[in-house]
C-alpha cells in the first residue's frame, strides 16, 4: 500500500529555512499536485548560515540575515505549494500557555565530510538547546492545529547530523507519537523497509523554489551549489519509512 493513498493532509516539520526545498521539494509539491493539503513548520531562521559571496554577502552574521531567510522561505512555499506556514514557538506551533519563543540556528561543525555535529558555539537560546519537552509540546500544539493524516520529518540522523535536525527529529516523532499520528521519516537512498518515490516531473518546480534560497545557494545545472562551496545534485526522488 501507498503510503500517500489515504492522505489528504500532510505537515513537515524543518530545521532551518531551504531545508524544505533541498530535502523535500519534490515531494511537497507532488502532494500539492495531487490536491493534498501541505502545511510546514520551520524551526529557525537560519541565523548562522553561510551566505553566497555576492550581493548578500553584508547579511553574514546580521540580523538583517534572519529577515532574508523568511523572505526566501515565503517565496520557496509559495512556489512548491505550501498551504500554510508556521514558526515554531509562535502561535499555533507554541504550546498553550507559554509566551512566545525564537528557536535560534545551532550552528554545527564539520566532523568528516557528510558528517555534522555540534557547534562549540551555540546560543543559549539555540534549537539544540531547548528542553526537548518544549520542543515536543511545541509540535504538539501545531499537530492538534493543523491536523494532518502525516507528519514528515527527519530521520534519526537528522539526514547529515546537524543539531537542530536531529532536535526536530527527536520531537516531531514524539509528538506524532503522542497523538497517534503516522510519521514519516526522510531517506536520500531506497530501503528494503521504506517506499520509493522518484518525483522528476516535479524537477522544474523545485529549482524555481530552489532559486529563492538565493542567500544560501546557487543552481549549477543538475547541481546544488552550496554557500559553503559544496555540491550536491539536485534531489527530487525520496524515500518515506513509516516509524
Amino acid at each position: 500500500m501507498n503510503i500517500l493513498d489515504s492522505v489528504t493532509s500532510a505537515l513537515f516539520v524543518h530545521a532551518h529555512p531551504d531545508d524544505e526545498t533541498i530535502s523535500t521539494g519534490g515531494l511537497i509539491a507532488h502532494l500539492a499536485s495531487r490536491n493534498i493539503r501541505v502545511s510546514l513548520v520551520t524551526a529557525t531562521r537560519g541565523e548562522r548560515g553561510e551566505v553566497v559571496a555576492g550581493g548578500l554577502s553584508p547579511l553574514a552574521g546580521t540580523a538583517a540575515l534572519a529577515e532574508e531567510r523568511e523572505r526566501e522561505l515565503a517565496r520557496a512555499a509559495v512556489t512548491l505549494g505550501v498551504d500554510e506556514g508556521f514558526w515554531l514557538g509562535e502561535a499555533p506551533a507554541r504550546a498553550p500557555g507559554l509566551p512566545p519563543r525564537r528557536y535560534r540556528d545551532s550552528g554545527m561543525q564539520w566532523i568528516r565530510p557528510g558528517l555534522a555535529g555540534p557547534a562549540p558555539d551555540s546560543d543559549t537560546d539555540a534549537l539544540a538547546r531547548a528542553p526537548l519537552a518544549e520542543v515536543t509540546a511545541d509540535i504538539v500544539a501545531v499537530l492538534q492545529h493543523v491536523r494532518p493524516d502525516l507528519v514528515i520529518s527527519y530521520d534519526a540522523t537528522g539526514g547529515y547530523g546537524h543539531p537542530d535536525h536531529v532536535r526536530v527529529h527527536d520531537a516531531a516523532l514524539a509528538a506524532s507519537r503522542s497523538l497517534a499520528i503516522p510519521y514519516a521519516e526522510i531517506l536520500d537512498t531506497p530501503a528494503a523497509d521504506a517506499q520509493w518515490f522518484d518525483l522528476d516531473a516535479e524537477r522544474t518546480v523545485v529549482v524555481a523554489a530552489l532559486r529563492f534560497h538565493a542567500s544560501q545557494l546557487t543552481v549549477h545545472g543538475d547541481d546544488i551549489v552550496h554557500s559553503g562551496g559544496q555540491r550536491d545534485a539536485i534531489r527530487t526522488a525520496i524515500g518515506l519509512r513509516l516509524r
